[in-house]
């Protein structure tokens, strides 16, 4: 009886140390890139079936999310791993909430700093440590559609746009579709959200050197003239009927899918709702470039979505191997994620023949030579509060109701007041 109860108890050892982990997982992640992500997870799941399982829930975008990442820490239900904005990172690890990813967990996942271009892998790092695994970058891009441009003779041999080089070759190419087609818009922008209009407004200034912050201050020395520079070209736009006046983000899709924009400018998120219309015959051929260089070179802003792991976790090394496998394995299959119009923050991937013939991703791609990030400070990232000063000020000053350099002056008093 005492060796039959040896043995049972061994195999009940055993088959402890066989035992499915489940992962458990939050993302923000809805839409396009949600039903991929989704995907991706029943793969993951696919492939790991008895060893892994990843248990996902997805959460509200934004400052609910964040808020739920900052309550369960605080009491000690956080998830196993997460979805995060890497210009997020700097709040996070003042607030204690992200554990630190050590070299030995790179090495474990078989992947490291070489694998991400220089920028990608800075804006996951802080005070010299690394705090997520960038999936992606996903800057803003230039959408056009090539049926209006190819009409009025302003597409290039290569079928791009004409005007790319400059801001007065640009605004020749606004004002040419504006006198010479039927269309309401000859760009589509988000004028009435200030919130997305810093993206465009920060890459206008990264193409000038511009810094949003020096040494702890913000718009130091000409950095204030760089943005008022920004500000002015585009209420120049809008005051000239080249740009969409007081769009919101759902209008500015609608206007350049039904052919009213001829251009716009948006997150490579929306590649997704293109290929679909295209698939279905509900759209005109249509390509998507880097931004138009307006000032002194190309510079465009992004951020990365980034797998993390949260503080409050006191995981058992299975448990920790499993995370550590579920971030590398995605990271390693992420080109079924560039579906999504996110560029793979892994080169390896965007080195492949098969990243290399999806388009327009590969036309856009090369912006991660030129990409900047959010200022590394626990004030900036999504839904941050530099984010919100600077909305209030967009808004007006893009479509024509308030002077750039009046707007510059109670941006700089507001963000130094904080």
């Amino acid at each position: 009886m005492k060796k039959f109860i040896a043995i049972a108890a061994a195999a009940m050892v055993g088959a402890a140390a066989q035992a499915q982990e489940t992962v458990v997982w939050w993302d923000f992640l809805g839409g396009g890139d949600g039903v991929r992500m989704k995907q991706m997870i029943a793969d993951f799941n696919d492939a790991h079936a008895g060893e892994i399982v990843i248990d996902g829930t997805t959460l509200d975008w934004g400052v609910p999310f964040y808020t739920k990442v900052q309550t369960s820490v605080a009491v000690g239900e956080a998830p196993d791993i997460m979805t995060y904005h890497a210009s997020r990172i700097p709040l996070a690890v003042d607030q204690g909430l992200l554990q630190e990813l050590t070299p030995a967990d790179f090495d474990a996942m078989g992947l490291g700093q070489d694998d991400f271009a220089p920028s990608i892998w800075d804006a996951v790092s802080a005070d010299g440590k690394q705090y997520g695994v960038p999936i992606d970058t996903h800057p803003i891009v230039l959408y056009y559609n090539k049926d209006i441009l190819g009409e009025a003779g302003l597409l290039t041999d290569d079928g791009l746009p004409v005007g790319l080089g400059s801001r007065a070759e640009f605004t020749a190419t606004l004002q040419a579709l504006k006198d010479n087609s039927d269309v309401t818009f000859p760009l589509g922008s988000v004028t009435a959200d200030g919130n997305f209009m810093f993206r465009t407004i920060y890459s206008l200034m990264g193409q000038q050197d511009g810094e949003l912050m020096t040494d702890g201050a913000f718009l130091v020395g000409d950095n204030a003239t760089k943005l008022e520079n920004a500000l002015a070209v585009l209420q120049e736009w809008t005051n000239e009927g080249l740009q969409s006046t007081y769009t919101d983000y759902p209008a500015t899709v609608a206007l350049f899918t039904s052919g009213e924009a001829v251009m716009m400018i948006n997150g490579v998120w929306e590649v997704p709702t293109m290929v679909d219309l295209e698939a279905e015959g509900n759209l005109f051929e249509w390509g998507a470039v880097e931004l138009p260089v307006i000032f002194d070179h190309a510079s465009t802003y992004s951020d990365s979505h980034v797998f993390a792991i949260p503080e409050g976790n006191d995981m058992s090394p299975e448990k920790r191997a499993a995370v550590l496998e579920v971030m590398s394995w995605i990271s390693k299959n992420s080109l079924f994620w560039a579906t999504a119009g996110h560029i793979p923050a892994n080169n390896n991937i965007t080195a492949m023949d098969a990243y290399k013939a999806m388009e327009p991703n590969a036309t856009y791609s090369s912006l991660t030579a030129n990409m900047i990030y959010d200022p590394k400070t626990p004030m900036a990232g999504v839904a941050g509060p530099i984010f919100d000063v600077m909305s209030t000020y967009f808004v007006p000053t893009l479509n024509g109701e308030m002077e750039p350099s009046e707007a510059v002056e109670e941006i700089i008093y507001e963000l130094n007041d904080m």
